[in-house]
């Protein structure tokens, strides 16, 4: 059996099941196992060590279209304080539209953490008319963020709640009533639900609600083709869903795995203070906070920022990429098949 949908048939994928961007780590290697395994690999836009996220997406674009002939996509983070935000949505369309095998393999830009709009730029045009299939995403973490998305005609939405790891929304609405409200709110829109997924009833919930696909970020670090370290995959087996806490990240609130770091870090409660605070940062405050990033790919688990979700609690072993995707996918079978039983036709 396989699971058809709306987003498998727009991104010409064979499973509903997509990476969610994982930046600023790297997940080329992450990328490859997902699009091979059938779902959709998704590059981070990654920038750590200092190095020029924008020569890091090519790298990472060239290396995927060297591993993999299936369709792919990347991230670019759009957020006020993402410096390089504006150069890469001009930059990327560019330099895809130069390669005709990256042309036709890349096919998801989603953005995130900050305008839907920014990616509009003339590269991005000519990108399109230039035959290219590409579909523009954008993460909408909040309902008010829905209808900014749909104003800008995006081509689908990435529902994300406030279980998932990473960037969040202030407003900290579960996955469950966000996706509720977008559904009604904008039926048509197609969209891939994230937070919180990591197993088969967690998908057939989704695609039961009207989502055409998960994402998923916990659940593919814990794998064995993940670029991260066996110290931070090996966190997620045993840990609880109550094991992770929100604090204050990069562009707004971020859920992280409670640790040394993230327990004396803090929250700050609004988007008006953000902004507040953000008047007061330097580069080198920046720069900093960075380093506690890069910890992690050194093993330092204990006093690096640890980006994991609430599915942690539902996520038993790392497991290959493959494994993880076919076990979901005969989970969700299963769970779909039962609930049609219950439709009972007089």
């Amino acid at each position: 059996m396989v699971i058809h949908t709306d987003i498998t048939e727009m991104l010409g994928i064979k499973h509903p099941i997509i990476a969610a961007p994982m930046g600023p780590f790297y997940t080329k290697e992450l990328t490859v196992a997902v699009s091979e395994a059938g779902g959709l690999g998704v590059l981070s836009h990654a920038n750590m060590y200092g190095k020029s996220s924008i020569d890091q997406m090519k790298e990472d674009m060239e290396y995927v279209i060297e591993h993999t002939d299936k369709p792919f996509g990347f991230n670019i983070r759009t957020g006020r304080l993402q410096m390089d935000a504006k150069v890469l949505c001009n930059k990327i369309p560019r330099f895809i539209l130069k390669n005709p095998k990256l042309k036709e393999q890349c096919i998801y830009a989603l953005t995130s953490a900050g305008s839907s709009k920014l990616i509009k730029s003339k590269a991005w045009a000519a990108l399109k008319e230039s035959g290219s299939n590409i579909k523009h995403f954008h993460v909408a973490p909040a309902l008010w963020l829905a209808d900014k998305c749909v104003a800008s005609n995006v081509d689908g939405m990435v529902v994300t709640g406030g279980e998932g790891g990473g960037h969040q929304s202030y407003e900290k609405i579960s996955t469950l009533v966000l996706l509720q409200q977008i559904r009604l709110k904008h039926p048509d829109v197609p969209i891939v639900a994230c937070g919180g997924f990591a197993t088969g009833e967690g998908l057939a919930a989704a695609l039961a609600m009207g989502a055409g696909a998960i994402a998923m970020g916990s659940r593919l670090i814990a794998s064995k083709e993940s670029e991260f370290p066996d110290a931070f995959k090996d966190i997620v087996p045993p840990a609880k869903a109550s094991d992770t806490i929100l604090v204050t990240g990069f562009l707004g609130p971020i859920r992280l795995w409670k640790n040394n770091y993230s327990e004396h870090h803090g929250l700050v409660a609004s988007k008006e203070e953000k902004m507040a605070e953000e008047k007061g940062l330097t580069l080198a405050r920046l720069l900093e906070d960075g380093k506690y990033y890069e910890m992690l790919y050194d093993g330092n688990i204990t006093d690096g920022a640890v980006l994991l979700g609430q599915s942690i609690g539902a996520i038993n072993s790392v497991d290959s990429v493959s494994d993880i995707i076919d076990s979901i996918i005969s989970g969700a079978e299963k769970c779909i098949k039962k609930a049609a039983s219950f439709i009972n036709s007089s």
